[in-house]
């Protein structure tokens, strides 16, 4: 965190938290707003080196003006330019010192563009590895009620953002009727807050459970997951998964004409096959999420089948320490000024 590094937040990122090409645009002007005070904020700093993390949209901006002003560029995490607008690339190459790519197949993507970069690992593996070393077995959640249900559970992770809550949770919950035996917990995200899931609840009685995601993803018998990071965290957790996604129609329309990639889901492009299904949009129904998480349930084949890939993926996401890495050849390549 910036305030543990001894420095203020210039602003936080959840005020950035758009989804999607209709609602960026309605939002144009916060955006813009924050671009130009981030800028004129670097620029008083004077910073030896600049560190981009993630977030294209606005980073790749910020990018270009900090190489017109001579400062180093070093950007950790990728933007997804692999998925569309590849030309983008172009960009990079330009305005960026060093990229620090968290899938292996990314690589190869650069290198296609002249480019060559750091494979570092993806730093998911930290998180999942710190959770694999707790005794999470052995302690209750932390809402009691939930920790006293002894049915097998089905997690929903309909995403964190209020666009994703929107579009998606209300299809997941008509599910519920199609599992009696099963009992649904959600997993909530922080920074949106109970009341937002209570107005999308409806007729449904669903606990939201906050800031125990890892623990409700490893006692799940299965989880309906929101395309996004979550979809791989449930992969590395070893818990099955039927993925989903929807947003509005023009944006859908919209991503339809430009994305360049097969899947979705980061577990299905890592491993350039189809290891979990993937529901869109029209797709994205009660009564197909309801066909293809039954598939799942102990005892059918297709789990078995996916459990078996989930052992493959791991292997090529690869091991801990790849923020560490990071910044090492950080650190290496200012030492010689690169």
């Amino acid at each position: 965190m910036a305030t543990e590094a001894g420095n203020e937040p210039f602003m936080h990122f959840s005020g950035m938290a758009f989804m999607g090409f209709l609602e960026v645009a309605k939002n144009l002007r916060t955006i813009l707003g924050h671009l130009k005070k981030s800028e004129k904020d670097i620029l008083c700093f004077e910073p030896n080196a600049l560190i981009l993390i993630d977030f294209p949209g606005f980073n790749l901006r910020i990018a270009e003006k900090a190489k017109k002003a001579g400062l180093r560029v070093y950007y950790y995490i990728s933007p997804k330019i692999w998925a569309w607008n590849s030309k983008r690339a172009l960009k990079i190459k330009k305005n960026i010192d060093h990229m620090f790519v968290i899938f292996p197949f990314e690589v190869d993507f650069y290198r296609k563009w002249g480019m060559e970069v750091d494979y570092v690992g993806n730093p998911l593996m930290d998180s999942i590895q710190d959770f694999k070393n707790q005794e999470f077995d052995k302690t209750p959640f932390a809402n009691s009620e939930i920790s006293k249900s002894s049915r097998p559970i089905i997690a929903l992770l309909p995403g964190s953002r209020k666009q994703e809550l929107e579009y998606i949770l209300p299809t997941m919950l008509k599910i519920i009727p199609d599992f009696p035996n099963y009992d649904f917990i959600i997993a909530g995200s922080p920074s949106l807050g109970l009341d937002i899931y209570k107005k999308y609840l409806g007729e449904f009685i669903v606990p939201v459970l906050f800031n125990e995601t890892y623990s409700l993803i490893k006692r799940a018998t299965l989880a309906i997951v929101t395309s996004g990071t979550a979809a791989l965290e449930a992969a590395l957790l070893n818990c099955p998964e039927v993925i989903v996604y929807k947003t509005s129609r023009i944006s859908y329309e919209i991503a339809k004409k430009v994305i360049l990639v097969r899947y979705i889901s980061l577990v299905n492009l890592i491993m350039d096959q189809e290891i979990v299904k993937e529901l869109i949009q029209g797709t994205c129904t009660p009564s197909s999420i309801s066909r293809e998480a039954k598939k799942l349930l102990p005892g059918n084949l297709e789990r078995d089948k996916m459990l078996q890939q989930y052992s493959l993926l791991q292997d090529k996401v690869g091991k801990p320490g790849a923020s560490f890495r990071t910044a090492n050849l950080i650190f290496e390549y200012m030492d010689h000024g690169k």
